[in-house]
């Protein structure tokens, strides 16, 4: 218990670590010093724990490749300025095939957006963000956050919105974007942040050799009708394209 991260959950592979028995574990929770999560999960009686203190355990506990990313990761990286009105659900991504314990889908499904994707590799622009309890986070940096945020728009997130951020993301790093770019397997992806890129006039886009980035052929069309960027191969919104500025 002295060891116990506040607002966490204390899995069965953890416990068994440091030693407690499945007896104990049944002692325990008849005792009351542990609540059941469900099957392999446990919290402290009378203890609040969020979707950020479950994911810290199943970051370092259960070891599993999951992060906060996309518009979640840029939230917490404390820039105001990304904030959306109103509520959202947190955005996290993994490889595919990457399960979340159904212990978590039960109690923090409603919270999250879990998002399996191949778009980029799984360790590559990580960095850790304090939770609001305090502890540390594994999440996305705002390079790779804002790839993973135009991986899902239009879906997800409108391009509008979308183009605001981008606009505001001055401070990028030239040498961890183009890593990110280069391996990035959304040929979308990479043209959309291009040309928002382009358009907000970031210092960033000085610093890109795009010759070496694989931007594939044909048209990428990102909403029925609208306006053709011939540069980009991109049919965009109508006024996303004409309001520059």
């Amino acid at each position: 218990m002295d060891v116990w991260e506040p607002h966490t959950v204390a899995t069965s592979a953890h416990l068994k670590t440091l030693g407690v028995t499945p007896q104990d574990v049944q002692k325990y929770t008849a005792s009351h010093w542990l609540a059941s999560l469900g099957r392999g999960a446990f919290k402290r009686p009378n203890e609040t724990v969020t979707w950020q203190g479950a994911l810290y355990s199943i970051q370092t506990q259960l070891k599993l490749p999951v992060h906060v990313g996309a518009l979640t990761a840029l939230e917490m990286s404390g820039n105001s300025h990304y904030l959306r009105f109103g509520t959202t659900k947190a955005y996290l991504f993994s490889p595919l095939n990457v399960v979340l314990p159904q212990w978590f889908r039960t109690h923090w499904g409603d919270d999250i957006r879990h998002m399996q994707s191949k778009l980029l590799p799984p360790d590559l622009g990580l960095t850790e963000y304090k939770a609001p309890e305090g502890f540390p986070l594994k999440a996305a940096s705002a390079e790779r956050a804002a790839l993973e945020m135009l991986h899902l728009a239009p879906k997800e997130f409108d391009l509008f919105e979308a183009a605001m951020i981008i606009e505001g993301m001055t401070s990028l790093r030239p040498q961890l974007m183009q890593a990110l770019l280069e391996v990035c397997a959304s040929v979308k992806v990479k043209r959309l942040f291009l040309y928002l890129a382009e358009r907000a006039g970031l210092p960033i886009m000085r610093h890109l050799d795009v010759t070496r980035l694989e931007l594939g052929s044909g048209d990428r069309s990102l909403v029925p009708t609208g306006r053709y960027v011939a540069k980009y191969q991109l049919l965009l919104p109508k006024d996303l394209v004409d309001h520059v500025g």
